[in-house]
């Protein structure tokens, strides 16, 4: 019981600066190293294996890293990179919702699985555009594990099309 209610407790908004702020959260465990996971993260061969095809950018700290899918895309600022345990960009361009949000992923090792906590923080409230992209980032995930896993994951525009918006 205290596991679910600690679970609960993570998917609470969170204050910041007297506004109520969201967050997508989703966790996934990867048979692989930490290392593999982080190569993944923060290479543009990785990056484009799982997420986008269309990725280019550095992906060192303090670097922009530029997602595209159809119609758009996003250009991400490396905020943090600490090997085996952290990334975490902000967004710089993109959708209105997305700019000034920040992606994270912590990486840790738990029971032979290395664990990612995925965070898409700071939406400003919880519109229907963070539906879709909620399900749309536990896919690319999904996309993420198949990669490391098998060697192939599912990048746009080969992701799988979860509504009208893809």
């Amino acid at each position: 019981m205290a596991a679910l209610m600690n679970r609960a407790r993570l998917r609470a908004p969170v204050r910041e600066r007297g506004m109520e702020m969201v967050d997508i959260l989703h966790r996934i465990g990867v048979t692989s190293s930490p290392d593999a996971v982080y190569a993944a993260l923060t290479t543009v061969d990785g990056l484009a294996s799982w997420w986008t095809q269309d990725t280019d950018g550095d992906g060192n700290v303090g670097g922009v890293i530029r997602f595209r899918f159809e119609p758009g895309g996003f250009d991400m600022k490396v905020l943090e990179a600490q090997p085996s345990e952290r990334v975490r960009w902000e967004v710089v361009d993109g959708p209105e919702e997305w700019i000034g949000t920040q992606i994270r992923f912590e990486i840790k090792q738990e029971d032979g699985f290395t664990i990612v906590l995925f965070r898409h923080e700071g939406w400003k409230e919880p519109v229907e555009f963070m539906y879709h992209c909620s399900t749309k980032w536990a896919t690319f995930l999904m996309s993420l594990k198949k990669l490391i896993e098998t060697g192939k994951g599912e990048p746009a525009p080969h992701d799988v099309k979860i509504s009208n918006w893809h």
